[in-house]
């Protein structure tokens, strides 16, 4: 095997995915897309209902903003987490119990997970690993 890196898009894919809070980011988007979806009325009834139910469209497309603004702006992942959990949580009141509670939680999960995402950290090893190189490292030394 030659030691050249790997090409093609799955590689390209996991490098690209490793540098952001990927699942914080989809989760997020897939919560305010899914309470998107429950949301059955046209347009032109909320605009005739009224504030209150334009709000439970603006909150879900928030949440999906801020997914999406995760994914692909991270250095700006606090304050995005910060306004999609808040957004995630109005949802419960503004658009079928955060629709049928999948989309909030999935929303309030997906923030927390963005919020906690640290950019700079060494890739976690295995303790089979550290064994393994426990191991090697007592071989090579007398």
């Amino acid at each position: 095997m030659s030691d050249s890196p790997k090409q093609g898009a799955r590689p390209a894919f996991r490098e690209w995915r490793a540098r952001r809070p990927f699942w914080g980011g989809l989760l997020l988007a897939l919560g305010g897309a899914e309470i998107l979806l429950t949301e059955k009325a046209s347009l032109k009834v909320i605009m005739h209902s009224g504030a209150q139910n334009l709000a439970g469209y603006l909150l879900p497309t928030v949440m999906l903003l801020c997914g999406l603004l995760i994914l692909f702006n991270p250095t700006q992942r606090l304050f995005y987490s910060i306004i999609g959990v808040l957004a995630s949580l109005a949802t419960w009141l503004t658009s079928n119990l955060g629709g049928f509670f999948v989309g909030l939680l999935l929303g309030a999960v997906g923030s927390c997970l963005a919020f906690g995402w640290l950019p700079d950290q060494e890739p976690r090893v295995s303790r089979r690993q550290r064994k393994k190189e426990a191991r090697a490292l007592e071989a090579v030394q007398p």
